[in-house]
């Protein structure tokens, strides 16, 4: 008979050939995803240093020499600038939520056929007033991702200071139906806010909030964003763009912004504590709380 230390021998090489195959193979997919993970770290901050590289090429200059120099507005009444973020052509999806609030405000006003190109803002504006308020409304021509560029001009231009800046944009951590005044800080994430704050040179905006909500099903949150809203949700988008009217009203008006608490101005690129305001009258928030239990009743008749 022939001895069993004969079969185990090769029995243990091959084991050990197989463990150390073993070892190869993984060792090699973890150097290979650390090295996918870090061409696509370093591609994500390529593409932004490249976004604020093109914006800083669009801006022409620093924004602060061109603060007040060529003011369109008499320095001595009250101005606001006005921003609804967006992609220009895809003012009906809900990353450009911000444009459709901008329409709407303009139509309350009386203003809506008043657009009128400027290629030095590389976008379009509006000059209305809102009581005592000199106000400009303004909607970009650039991507989303530069609109930083046409708001940094548009101030200029117009001599308007940041703080007096107020920028409507879509929020994903907010549900459709949620609109909330919020007093600067930083972008959260949002491309739109930070090109401002990057060309700005500050975060003390004030913003609009609206909610568009994020993705019940696998839809990826880029493709998301880019779609119109769908057509339940388009049953109630009408109340929050008239609910974000009302609240950009009461904040453009000088006796009923005044009451409410705002934070001084931070220097250029600092940050401070942003504040929220919950209640600007009690017949805003029982509007805006029907508006979103409405939202979420049409979003628990897509889930059944």
């Amino acid at each position: 008979m022939v001895p069993q230390e004969s079969f185990r021998t090769p029995v243990r090489l091959c084991w050990s050939v197989f463990e150390a195959t073993l070892c190869w193979f993984f060792s090699a997919v973890g150097h290979w995803c650390h090295a996918a993970f870090e061409k696509l770290l370093n591609l994500v901050t390529m593409r932004r240093l490249l976004t604020r590289a093109i914006n800083r090429f669009l801006l022409g200059e620093l924004f602060t020499t061109r603060m007040g120099i060529q003011a369109e507005i008499n320095t001595h009444t009250p101005r606001r600038l006005v921003v609804g973020l967006g992609n220009p052509g895809m003012e009906n999806t809900r990353h450009s939520v911000g444009m459709a609030v901008l329409g709407s405000l303009a139509a309350r006003l009386g203003v809506s056929d008043c657009w009128k190109g400027d290629k030095y803002v590389f976008g379009e504006v509006i000059v209305s007033e809102v009581q005592d308020t000199k106000v400009v409304l303004l909607r970009s021509k650039l991507p989303m991702n530069s609109n930083g560029v046409s708001v940094a001009k548009a101030a200029g231009k117009f001599g308007i200071k940041p703080e007096d800046i107020l920028l409507v944009h879509d929020e994903l951590d907010k549900p459709l139906g949620k609109i909330v005044i919020k007093h600067g800080g930083s972008a959260r994430g949002h491309n739109g806010v930070r090109s401002c704050v990057d060309l700005l040179q500050t975060d003390v905006m004030q913003r609009l909030r609206v909610g568009i909500g994020r993705p019940a099903s696998r839809t990826s949150v880029d493709r998301y964003v880019l779609q119109r809203f769908s057509p339940e949700e388009q049953k109630v988008l009408g109340a929050v763009l008239s609910q974000s009217v009302d609240l950009l009203l009461s904040q453009l008006s000088p006796q009923e912004s005044s009451q409410v608490c705002k934070s001084p101005s931070s220097p250029a690129g600092g940050r401070r504590k942003s504040q929220t305001v919950k209640e600007t009258s009690a017949s805003l928030v029982e509007n805006s709380t029907a508006v979103r239990d409405e939202a979420s009743e049409l979003r628990q008749k897509e889930k059944s």
